[in-house]
This record gives C-alpha cells, sequence and structure tokens, in this order.
C-alpha cells in the first residue's frame, strides 16, 4: 500500500460550495480502509466533523515524492486514545496519479454556450481543465487568437447533479484533429468555487475511465 502510517493527507470535502481543504494524517491501516485523525481546516485549524457516508476526495504524497488522489468516503469512527474517522481505501490501484492537480486534463463531450459580440454558440468540448477548455468549432464559426468569450459550462456529476459554471475565456490558438478544428481557450479569472467544480468534474471522469478500462 502506497499509503503508511503518518502519511500526511489534504481532503476535500466533495460536494461543497466553498472548497474547503482539511488536513489530517494516517493513525492506522486495514483491509480496504485507513484511520486517520480528525481533521483539521487548513485556513482556520478548527476540528471538521464528517457524517458517515460523506464523501470525500484525498491527496497525499507518497516517499517518492509522487502525489496520488482517490475518492472516499467516511464509514465508521472509532476512539482509542485519539479520535479516528473510518475511510474506505479503494486500493493502490485505483489511485489516481497527479502532477499539478488544478489542471487535470480530460477528454469529454460536454456542452459549452459560447457568447462573442453578443452572438450565442452552442459547442461541444474536446477536453477541458481547471486551466481552460478545447472546443470543437464548426467552419461556421469564426474565431481567432486573443478574441475574447463568455462560456456557460454544463458540468454534470456522477451523482446526477448538474452545474452551470459561467467564466470568461480567451483564444489561445486554432488547430486541426481529424478533420475537425479545435479552439483551446484559457479561462480568465476564474471563481476558486468554479475550479473547484472542474476538478471534480474531472476528477469523476479519470476514475470513470480508469474503472472502466
Amino acid at each position: 500500500m502506497l499509503l503508511s502510517i503518518g502519511t500526511v493527507l489534504v481532503i476535500d470535502k466533495d460536494f461543497t460550495e466553498g472548497g474547503e481543504k482539511y488536513k489530517s494524517k494516517v493513525v492506522d491501516i486495514g483491509e480496504n480502509f485507513v484511520m486517520i485523525d480528525y481533521p483539521t481546516q487548513i485556513n482556520s485549524g478548527k476540528s471538521a466533523f464528517f457524517l458517515d457516508g460523506t464523501q470525500l476526495i484525498v491527496t497525499f504524497i507518497d516517499h517518492l515524492k509522487m502525489s496520488y488522489a482517490f475518492r472516499t468516503e467516511v464509514n465508521g469512527r472509532l476512539n482509542q486514545g485519539i479520535p479516528m474517522l473510518k475511510l474506505t481505501y479503494p486500493g493502490d490501484d485505483q489511485l489516481i496519479k497527479i502532477q499539478r492537480r488544478e489542471f487535470v486534463r480530460v477528454e469529454t463531450a460536454i456542452d459549452i454556450a459560447v457568447e462573442k459580440d453578443g452572438v450565442f454558440t452552442q459547442l461541444v468540448a474536446e477536453d477541458i481543465s481547471a486551466g481552460g477548455v478545447a472546443l470543437n468549432v464548426p467552419d461556421k464559426v469564426s474565431f481567432g487568437p486573443e478574441d475574447q468569450v463568455a462560456l456557460t459550462i454544463v458540468l454534470p456529476f456522477m451523482n446526477k447533479e448538474i452545474k452551470y459554471i459561467k467564466v470568461s475565456g480567451r483564444v489561445i490558438r486554432i488547430w486541426e484533429k481529424e478533420g475537425r478544428k479545435i479552439a483551446s481557450l484559457q479561462f480568465e479569472n476564474i471563481e476558486p468555487v468554479n475550479a473547484q467544480y472542474i476538478v471534480r468534474f474531472c476528477f469523476e471522469r479519470q476514475l470513470k475511465m480508469r474503472n472502466t478500462k
């Protein structure tokens, strides 16, 4: 197991509006689960209370300085001198190796509404990350480098929840892929909560692709 006793964990509480992050460490390990001490919010230092069944995303760095992430949920609690939470552990083969987590990019054909010069166009994404998006652009749609556009991104999550993210974007380049015209855009001044939603969406898609292989 890549996790070991004493490993420091950074925890994102899934489905949160504020994108809070918490810190904890592994205090015990069992089959398909890990025990952690009670998480504290990174910014305030206050202890967090998670109900059983709470969905979480956990990131950690192993002894080789490689970063990993996995999805888990709270599956009980125990007090043996210190209060502990029990988290499910999917196994090393289900971990997602990450470089810079906020820029994880996944291929996905989600719908994106684009507004340019007062004209709205419905397009389909080629891929997306928290830093930007690539769009499939029909010949009738004119985009050029440095064009500024407004985007409404539809993010369908695994729990059937749908989020509509509004963000401005700047066209970086136009290129071709398998005979299709693609426009690569960089997000401009994206709100942190919206970036968190995109990170969560990308993470879920990675897990889904991993589980279907």
